[in-house]
């Protein structure tokens, strides 16, 4: 057996058992173990690190089966400890599997992908009592609801599933460890990773209460410090959902189980006192949940499962998608308190129709370069037999020769493939080098002049950059428009994750594009406009090297989007921080500059929701003063942002970026898009259809649906008129961008102060020219912003009905098309 597994000491030891030892796989390899039959839970624990030279944690590829079940395939346990927030070093897979009573075995076994090796430092196997998580969902007042068919209960085949825990969490409580669950060793963690919104609500404790577990909800079912624990609205009721958010694989079923107990006997004794909504995936799982209906009483536990399916995005390609919960109370049934709460969450995924619970791994933010081995189908088989006790702890070297030979290999594929790409490059593009001067061509500096400013910015060679984006992978494209597609890639030994944007030779923009963004850039240091890194100009390649915006762009959360909408204030704060970097731009730099491309999609959001402005391809230096009050220059822009007067005169000023802005915070306000062709004529122009509603006092009426009841009416009356006046015919009459600013950071306070004086009760609007309180939509406004294909239902996200703006460039013609470096047409993040 020693040439399949041995046994190895962690170099550096983990913190207990298991992880102080692992085995290390070369083949095809199994534990036996003799098992009664029903559910069990299978634990896998997994510490990766290099166990030697010879054994290096991020060439770890393997798949995992339990008897004819596919656990893990091509799973890199490298991979996934990064992908965790504020994980630990090691990683643990929970599963549960059902052994057959034909089958008194349950075999685990180990299969490595090619040229590669898996490891494992222990296993766990526990069995479950029945009906825990598998229950007869037919006769318990617990069924089991079918979230996509809600008429319907989801038919689970009991004993051909297989679930995998991907999240256990004591919701507004500390983590509990396994040893003190109820007996079922589930560690449960701290929801706090998992809030999503502005506002995570209020946790509460009662570790007085005495929990009365019953039939239906026994006591194995969660430990009685998860049912005194809770997360509660409170005093923000009406004006925010309850939300979490979890990273979960595209193309599987989920169950959601939910826990709940009433644990204020004060407060809560009787029904209809507290009854809220419950959305999964922007769809109603439950339209009255009222605890008390259900249990009868305080201190009474009870659970609620829900199956919901996550497709695959766009494409079909399977990839990590959000699968987002959020409770809100149900004041349609004039409930005593608007309240929601929620004790105590699982999240299991269900095995496809093969058996198969396998997803994909994570953004290799251990570098996503070709080290990764082709995935490899596992055979069902035994393999090798190892009967052992449990929890298993095995440990291994050895192999040394064989593993040296595959580095030899791959290290001499990789350099294969940059020569040959190299090649390819040189012979198909049609760009030709920057005049810039190279670090490793000192020779050629005499007889290349440069003006490019390489002591600011990076010079990156192009096979940094194709390592970076494993060599331009579909899988790490993040955005994409006329100038080409924009990567997620990794540097600096993969610590640092950028957005790589990488010019297509047919391109129609060029040279002049690409050297502007990097003279720009490159002199700009400021909070609220994206860094660059550096750039390539190799072998006839442009390539741009920015900050990664873990959260996109700004229009990726407005609409026609499966993101949740962004709160109110969350809004202001964004518009803030992009006036604040527009300002800097006209005001602060050495010299004035004009960005020329303001939109949505060039908002960028980082993994804190601060706004930077992206995308200088477009940009000019604004008038040196004196005489001159603006730059004649040829028209530029996107479809629907560009200011009437710079088109109309060709003369381009910072107003012109104000008038861009104004759009923009319309969009903001109205979740539309600038330009949608196939509405009725005075809504098809979004600055004119704002413009004409403003004038008549109804301007209210275009407000997002989804911000209906959240925005002050003093505020918005601030904001929009911040917003037409961005809009003013003549570039004169509109404020400069330090105006624009002021105005936005006095509406956040209007509505600041309005929350605190009303408790951030649901607000209604009273406008000039209106008699009575106004909803802040009719029926006859809906379809700006619902798609006609989506089906009106009050729970499901209403997307807007948008097509992606053109950039274009216009002499006479100004709907004539023409794509420009900055565009993205298609973004998905950035």
């Amino acid at each position: 057996m020693a040439n399949i597994s041995s046994a190895v000491t962690a170099p550096e030891q983990g913190p207990s058992v298991p992880y102080l030892t692992a085995r290390i796989i070369r083949s095809n390899f199994s534990y036996t173990f003799p098992v009664s039959p029903g559910k069990k839970f299978v634990r896998l624990y997994f510490y990766p690190a290099s166990y030697s030279s010879d054994f290096n944690a991020t060439e770890s590829f393997f798949s995992v089966m339990a008897n004819n079940y596919t656990l893990l395939s091509n799973f890199s346990a490298f991979l996934t400890v990064p992908a965790r927030d504020n994980s630990p070093a090691y990683v643990v897979k929970e599963f549960i599997v059902n052994v057959q009573a034909m089958n008194q075995f349950l075999n685990v076994t180990f299969l490595p992908s090619t040229q590669s090796y898996a490891f494992i430092n222990g296993i766990e196997v526990v069995s479950t009592p029945d009906g825990l998580y598998m229950g007869n969902y037919d006769l318990s007042s617990n069924s089991l609801k079918d979230v996509d068919d809600p008429n319907n209960q989801f038919e689970l085949n009991q004993n051909d599933t297989a679930f995998e825990a991907l999240y256990r969490l004591n919701v507004g409580g500390q983590a509990v460890s396994p040893l003190d669950d109820s007996g079922m060793f589930r560690g449960w963690a701290s929801d706090d990773n998992f809030i999503w919104g502005a506002d995570p609500g209020n946790p509460l404790s009662n570790n007085q209460i005495a929990v009365k577990y019953t039939p239906q909800t026994p006591n194995y079912t969660a430990p009685a410090i998860v049912y005194a624990t809770a997360r509660a609205m409170g005093n923000f009721s009406t004006r925010f959902n309850l939300s979490w958010m979890f990273s979960v694989d595209s193309g599987f079923d989920y169950l959601l189980r939910l826990h709940f107990c009433e644990i204020n006997p004060d407060l809560i004794t009787q029904e209809n006192q507290r009854v809220f909504r419950i959305f999964i995936s922007n769809k109603t799982a439950e339209e009255e949940a009222d605890i008390i209906t259900w249990t009868g009483g305080p201190g009474i536990p009870v659970f609620r499962d829900y199956v919901v399916f996550v497709p695959h995005p766009p494409g079909g390609r399977p990839s990590k998608q959000g699968l987002f919960l959020a409770l809100h109370p149900n004041l349609d049934v004039k409930p005593k308190y608007a309240d929601a709460i929620l004790n105590g969450l699982e999240l299991f995924k269900l095995s496809n129709s093969d058996g198969s619970l396998a997803g994909t791994n994570p953004d290799p933010a251990a570098g996503p370069n070709s080290l990764m081995p082709n995935s490899k189908s596992p055979k069902k088989g035994r393999g090798v037999k190892s009967r052992v006790l449990f929890p298993i702890v095995g440990g291994v070297v050895g192999g040394a020769a064989l593993v040296l030979v595959i580095g030899f290999l791959i290290s001499r594929r990789l350099r294969r493939r940059v020569k040959d790409f190299d090649q390819k490059s040189a012979s198909k593009s049609s760009w030709v080098e920057l005049s810039t001067t190279s670090r490793s061509s000192k020779a050629k500096s005499a007889s290349r002049s440069s003006s490019l400013p390489l002591d600011l910015c990076r010079r990156f060679s192009l096979e940094e950059i194709i390592f970076a984006t494993a060599n331009f992978d579909a899988k790490f494209v993040i955005g994409t428009g006329g100038f080409g597609n924009v990567y997620k890639g990794y540097i600096d030994n993969s610590l640092t994750t950028v957005a790589i944007k990488r010019l297509n030779p047919s391109s129609s923009q060029g040279v002049r594009e690409f050297r502007t963004e990097i003279e720009m850039l490159s002199n700009l240091r400021h909070l609220h406009l994206v860094s660059l890194i550096g750039y390539c100009d190799e072998k006839g390649e442009m390539i741009l090297v920015y900050d990664y915006m873990a959260n996109g762009t700004l229009r990726d959360h407005l609409y026609k989007t499966d993101n949740p909408p962004l709160p109110w204030k969350q809004r202001l704060q964004i518009c803030i921080g992009a006036a604040r970097g527009l300002h800097y731009l006209h005001t602060g730099a050495k010299h004035n500059i004009i960005h020329r491309d303001v939109k949505s999609t060039n908002i960028l959001l980082d993994e804190k929701w601060v706004a930077k402005v992206s995308d200088f391809g477009l940009s000019k230096l604004g008038p040196s003063g004196g005489i001159h009050s603006h730059v004649s220059t040829q028209v530029k822009g996107s479809f629907g942002y560009v200011d009437p007067e710079y088109y109309k005169r060709q003369q381009l000023t910072d107003k012109s970026d104000v008038y861009s802005f104004g759009v923009v915070l319309l969009e903001v306000l109205c979740g539309r898009g600038a330009i949608i062709p196939n509405l009725p004529k005075e809504q098809v122009n979004l600055a004119e259809w704002g413009k004409r509603y403003y004038a008549k006092g109804i301007i209210h009426q275009t407000v997002d649906p989804h911000m209906k009841g959240e925005i002050a009416p003093e505020c918005l009356r601030s904001f929009a008129e911040t917003a037409i006046n961005c809009l003013k015919d003549q570039g004169i009459e509109r404020p400069g961008m330090n105006d624009v600013v002021w105005s936005l950071e006095f509406a956040l306070q209007l509505q600041e102060a309005a929350e605190n004086e009303s408790g951030r009760r649901p607000f209604a609007f009273r406008m000039h020219g209106l008699g009575r309180d106004e909803q802040t939509t009719t029926e006859d406004d809906e379809d700006v912003f619902s798609d006609s294909g989506v089906e009106k239902d009050s729970a499901a996200m209403m997307k807007s009905r948008s097509i992606t703006t053109g950039t274009f460039t216009a002499s006479s013609d100004m709907l004539k098309s023409d794509n420009v470096f900055s565009e993205i047409m298609n973004p998905t993040g950035r």
